[in-house]
């Protein structure tokens, strides 16, 4: 659902990539899309207008349309005897829906009552190389600035940065049509809601996401959310507050060895992670390891993770993987 979107493309090929066991597939998008060709297993299957009876006989819905079209198709589909995998925000604070990041907490995805949330990109390329370090020495507190790719809002948003840049450089004034300031050679604070207290949506979703992930209502966590001109790949800067005084080569032996996770982290050569090499990638990529100066209990890392893969179609891929008992082949 959502199959010629930017994610949907992305689990398309994830799928193939990890020979996901398919008896029929069935690409499903909006009126204006049905009918067009798209490429998977060898075959060229054709795309169906999105309706309440598209789901009979189906065993797993991929959801990637976005929320409204979530709230309006997941009961269907659920009605119709199918799980939904929801890669929107429709239901992932909803107390009945698990929230699940594979490495963190796969055992909740068999709580599920027909619908398990995907959360927000953000948020799981933060916690896959920060839940390793939690069950070691409790994280108590979470600072994190975020540097997120164009990626983020789809397609097209990607080729607005492109035009943009394009126009820029040939001295022509940049269009804006996907977000509300120009993204090519800018950043700007993240471009959903901005609520009464000063926190933006995205804000908002990665602190009451960890929590729920995490079954941890007690760790605090405050984020700044910033939109930059990278086409693919979110990086994150990662401030941990532990109950310990942290050991920095024990937390560097934990990230080598923990899943999903790849450090980078080369003093000597200034080289750490970059969205451009994290681009195309499973693994979050994870360096800048140091103690915080400031504090006896604090330590620095950053990140850079594929919105598209790890932090959208690849997770829910994992979780339909799990669903079905198959794993990676």
């Amino acid at each position: 659902m959502g199959a010629t979107g930017a994610v949907g493309e992305e689990m398309l090929k994830i799928l193939g990539e990890r020979r996901f066991p398919v008896d029929r597939l069935v690409l499903l998008a909006s009126a204006r899309s049905a009918g067009r060709k798209v490429a998977f297993g060898g075959r060229q299957l054709a795309v169906e207008e999105l309706g309440e009876d598209s789901f009979k006989g189906m065993d797993l819905v991929l959801a990637s349309a976005g929320g409204l079209i979530s709230k309006k198709f997941a009961p269907h589909a659920v009605k119709a005897g199918a799980v939904v995998v929801d890669n929107t925000s429709a239901y992932r604070m909803d107390p009945a829906v698990p929230l699940v990041v594979p490495e963190i907490n796969p055992a909740d995805i068999q709580k599920h009552r027909g619908i398990i949330a995907n959360p927000n990109c953000s948020t799981i390329i933060m916690l896959v190389p920060i839940w390793p370090i939690h069950q070691k020495n409790r994280i108590r507190r979470v600072l994190v600035a975020t540097y997120q790719a164009a990626s983020g809002a789809g397609a097209k948003a990607m080729k607005e940065l492109e035009d943009q840049s394009r126009d820029v450089l040939e001295g022509r004034p940049p269009r804006k049509e996907i977000f509300p300031h120009q993204i090519a050679f800018n950043l700007f604070s993240h471009n959903s809601a901005v609520k009464d207290d000063g926190y933006n949506e995205e804000e908002i979703k990665m602190i009451q996401e960890t929590k729920k992930i995490f079954h941890d209502g007690k760790i605090r966590v405050v984020a700044t959310t910033v939109r930059v001109p990278v086409f693919r790949a979110h990086s994150e800067a990662i401030y941990l507050e532990l109950s310990e005084k942290p050991d920095l080569g024990l937390i560097r032996k934990i990230l080598e060895g923990a899943p999903g996770v790849k450090v980078v982290d080369d003093r000597r050569k200034n080289y750490f992670p970059m969205p451009l090499e994290a681009s195309g990638q499973d693994d979050v990529l994870v360096g800048r390891l140091r103690l915080d100066v400031s504090s006896p209990k604090g330590i620095c890392l950053f990140v850079s993770g594929d919105q598209l893969r790890k932090g959208a179609a690849l997770n829910a891929v994992q979780i339909a993987e799990i669903l079905c008992h198959c794993g990676e082949r």
